[in-house]
């Protein structure tokens, strides 16, 4: 018995279910979950997710007993929908979708009408009485195969259809009559026999044959490696393939066509959300070309059909518990459920239903916490426009994605790509977006369409990525071509700027001041449910008063790192640190470093304040010292003149400090064992500090940790002078600080040595960066001219700077851990790299035991919510 690759669902119920996502796709098996609930859906058959990865494996050929499997699914397809797939009097015509196992909206391909030649749509215009739908139908075929299959661009008949339209002088797609249709059938045919040399194929067989092999080869079209990239989803997941009978929403004024949510994907509301086009078909809402009506308009449109249709919503959200994204189609006032799917959602959406789905009962409050992804947060620290900035509204479209941006126009996805990475920030302005330009769209602060609607493609792919949109913005003027945008009497071309406010559809002119929201009520809610299931906790990366401020305020549990250089740069005191490099003697050093010294205790007292109690990890000075001479002539001649001594001094001192890689060069404790004064001085200011905090009345947690320790005698060295510093300032003001001494283990050979580290160190904190660096034989600074190469070519399957490289740099980190609390069982451990807020980092982290992770402020929340979903799932 050959294996089944054919999966049927019609009128007697389905063969498969909503749990066989993973062999269905999650069309195929909510088609059939919805068939086996009694909803209307269309008759069709599914072919598996296997077959499109044994479509690839053996040379885009189909595994043996597929096609036969795929006939007897025509077969039934014929018998339970009463229509015959080629027939001239009343043909079955199917569509050919794709459908992975996790939701890609737009990134593959689709075939619609499909079963029509100049016989069958003379039968579709005889049985049904209407030429002009039929002609319509065919039209479409024609246009959607050549584009999908035929691989004819789209806009060459976008072109003739619009100069067709211009000729007869209408303005929409549905004034077009039977004539100009028909016209337009042997407009396209000519496109196709110039550009390929060959008749239009009317095989009905060859055109299904042809339509299933380009949807599966769209799994590995470039937009949806670039979407599976963007989101993580495995390459080698393949995607189903469904074949359905179609149903009719352009027959006339009795049909229609729309897409519609259980709640509104924007802000989570619940309210039946949705949009629809009367005398349509679906691809028709979702590629904007004609602007749709609000959901709630057809309750006054089709009463009947609006009531089956609440009736069907609410099934489906309580049948699936989540929010659903819904298409259907009306054909002669019937209506039939083509997909339904755990609709995309913004942050803000995700982070309200969850919450609002708990108190109504549907889901627990763990479920909630699962229901939002750790990378979505990232959109509800999105700024908002500032509301006491005055500001010029050029025009107002539909509010499709919320937030705010502001960036330059480009017209072009490529254009976008090319800017974004020079490091301008852009805004993606387009007519309607398609599939195409979400490379572009990934890249813009923000997208702005001429067309389209709340359900368009630019809406759905802009909330997904949490991209601001403003969508349908018909007062808009674009001229792709010559790249202008007109609005208002204002005219502009691209690197021009424009604001967008994607939560009210404002377009403004020029660079409107943005700000950072606050977060409050569910969001709060939700990480609370997320900090009682987590394990690990999550501190941050500050090295300001402010920065502390707000991650304190995002729920950073201490300061994991605390950078003390970037503190020496601020106004005077870079003078102060450039007179100690010039100086020529240790006592000149010292001299310099004590102008220091009240800084320093400033900047440690006001952060330690913030903190309130929280444990602050401290690193010393960690740079190379050339980095904070000047370069410029201006800056060297006045230091000189400060100091009394030459430019040329400061030339050759700088020539001096000159290293051929001073990544690995003097840098971290290996200034503080040859400069000594300099970490003595650090440590004197942390702890007056504290002791000044302490005789207050207040709780300090100082860690003080020393970087760049390769071997366990520069950690002894330096530790033994920096005890005896902290003991002398405690003595002096008569208060005991409770404190720590670690190091960042952030070179192969600490971790390799990290049970003989761990003698003195009383915390590790992984220095991934470093580390990485290190590790790889990569700097973080220059891995960008090959790292696209890496990526694109499978050398690398992600940016080891962005995710830890756990085989490689996640064994170092391992072995550092277990090594370490072999010799110190209570080794407190964390990271402090950037990969800190990077969600399967800190799923890695969890599992390895770890006690912390720390991150940038605004990444805090995005830890915290990844360290509890990694605590749940590993429950579960």
């Amino acid at each position: 018995m050959s294996k089944k690759y054919v999966y049927f669902f019609g009128s007697k119920g389905a063969e498969g279910n909503a749990g066989m996502k993973n062999t269905l796709g999650g069309k195929g098996a909510n088609l059939a979950e919805m068939t086996n609930l009694k909803i209307p859906v269309p008759p069709g058959f599914t072919i598996t997710t296997e077959v499109c990865n044994d479509f690839f494996a053996n040379n885009n050929q189909y595994p043996d007993g597929l096609w036969k499997q795929a006939e007897e699914g025509i077969a039934k397809l014929e018998a339970d929908f009463g229509k015959k797939f080629g027939d001239t009097t009343d043909p079955l015509l199917v569509s050919v979708r794709s459908g992975a196992r996790a939701s890609m909206p737009g990134m593959m391909d689709t075939v619609l009408n499909l079963g029509l030649n100049d016989e069958t749509v003379e039968g579709l215009a005889k049985k049904t009485g209407n030429e002009r739908f039929a002609y319509d139908c065919y039209r479409r075929f024609i246009m959607m195969f050549s584009d999908v299959v035929l691989e004819i661009p789209k806009r060459d008949f976008d072109k003739v259809f619009e100069a067709k339209k211009k000729s007869i002088g209408v303005e929409l797609d549905t004034d077009l009559c039977k004539d100009s249709l028909q016209e337009l059938v042997l407009a396209f045919k000519g496109i196709v026999k110039e550009r390929k040399g060959i008749d239009f194929p009317s095989d009905i067989k060859e055109q299904l044959r042809l339509s299933i092999n380009a949807v599966f080869e769209s799994w590995n079209n470039e937009r949806a490696i670039k979407y599976r990239n963007m989101y993580n989803i495995p390459h080698n997941w393949g995607t189903a393939v469904n074949v359905q009978a179609m149903v009719f929403g352009n027959t006339g004024n009795n049909s229609g066509t729309g897409v519609a949510f259980t709640r509104d994907p924007s802000t989570g509301e619940k309210r039946f959300f949705g949009e629809y086009l009367i005398n349509a078909q679906g691809e028709d809402v979702v590629a904007g070309v004609r602007t749709p009506k609000p959901i709630f308009e057809l309750e006054r449109d089709k009463p009947k059909i609006y009531n089956e249709l609440v009736e069907i919503y609410q099934r489906l959200e309580a049948h699936y518990k989540d929010m659903q994204d819904m298409e259907f189609t009306i054909q002669d006032d019937k209506l039939y459920m083509l997909q339904t799917r755990n609709g995309k959602r913004t942050a803000t959406a995700a982070i309200n239903i969850a919450v609002d789905m708990v108190a109504e009962g549907l889901i627990d409050k763990n479920t909630a916490v699962l229901r939002v992804q750790p990378e979505q947060l990232d959109q509800v620290l999105h700024p908002m426009i500032d509301p006491k900035s005055e500001v010029t509204v050029i025009a107002k479209g539909l509010p499709a994605s919320p937030g705010a941006a502001v960036g330059k126009i480009v017209f072009d996805a490529e254009t976008a790509q090319k800017m974004s990475g020079a490091g301008e920030k852009v805004i993606l302005v387009r007519q309607e977006t398609s599939p195409e330009d979400i490379g572009g769209m990934d890249v813009s602060q923000g997208i702005l369409t001429g067309r389209g609607g709340m359900t368009s493609h630019a809406a759905v792919v802009a909330r997904g990525m949490g991209r601001c949109c403003v969508a349908g913005c018909s007062e808009l003027s674009i001229d792709e071509e010559n790249k202008i945008l007109k609005a208002k009497g204002y005219t502009y071309g691209e690197g021009d700027y424009i604001s967008l406010d994607g939560s009210s559809g404002r377009v403004m002119d020029g660079q409107v001041k943005l700000i950072k929201p606050k977060l409050t009520g569910n969001f709060g809610k939700l990480m609370a449910w997320a900090d009682e299931a987590r394990k690990l906790g999550v501190r941050t990366n500050a090295d300001t008063p402010h920065d502390a401020a707000i991650a304190k305020e995002f729920g950073a549990e201490g300061i994991g790192l605390c950078r003390t250089e970037h503190m020496f740069f601020e106004g005077d005191r870079v003078k102060a640190v450039r007179e100690m490099i010039l100086a020529d003697d240790e006592a000149g050093r010292r001299t310099a470093l004590k102008k220091i010294l009240p800084m320093q205790k400033g900047d440690f007292k006001a952060i330690f304040k913030v903190m309130d109690g929280l444990p602050v990890t401290i690193r010393l000075l960690d740079p190379p010292l050339h980095e904070f001479l000047p370069h410029t002539k201006k800056d060297m001649e006045e230091i000189a003149a400060d100091m009394g001594i030459s430019v040329d001094a400061i030339k050759e001192k700088s020539n001096q400090l000159k290293e051929f890689n001073p990544m690995l060069g003097h840098r971290g404790c290996r200034l503080g064992i040859t400069y000594p004064e300099i970490y003595e001085i650090q440590v004197e200011a942390i702890f007056e500090a504290a002791c000044e905090l302490a005789k207050e009345g207040k709780v300090v947690k100082p860690e003080i940790m020393i970087p760049l320790v390769g071997h366990i005698n520069e950690l002894s060295y330096t530790k033994k002078n920096l005890v005896v510093v902290a003991e002398k300032v405690m003595a002096k003001h008569g208060v005991k600080v409770e404190y720590m001494v670690g190091t960042m283990i952030e070179l192969p050979r600490a971790a390799i040595t990290a049970d003989q580290i761990a003698t003195e160190a009383e915390f590790f904190s992984f220095g991934t960066n470093d580390l990485t660096q290190t590790t790889f034989g990569f700097s973080r600074d220059d891995i960008g001219s090959f790292l696209g190469d890496y990526l694109s070519k499978n050398i690398l399957p992600i940016d080891p700077f962005v995710s830890i490289d756990q085989s490689g740099v996640g064994e170092l980190i391992k072995m550092g851990i277990e090594k370490g609390r072999s010799v110190r069982g209570n080794l407190k451990i964390g990271i402090c790299g950037e990969h800190g807020g990077d969600p399967a980092s800190v799923a890695f982290c969890h599992k390895l035991g770890m006690d912390y992770v720390s991150c940038s402020p605004y990444r805090v929340p995005i830890a915290r919510l990844a360290a509890a979903h990694v605590a749940l799932k590993e429950k579960n």
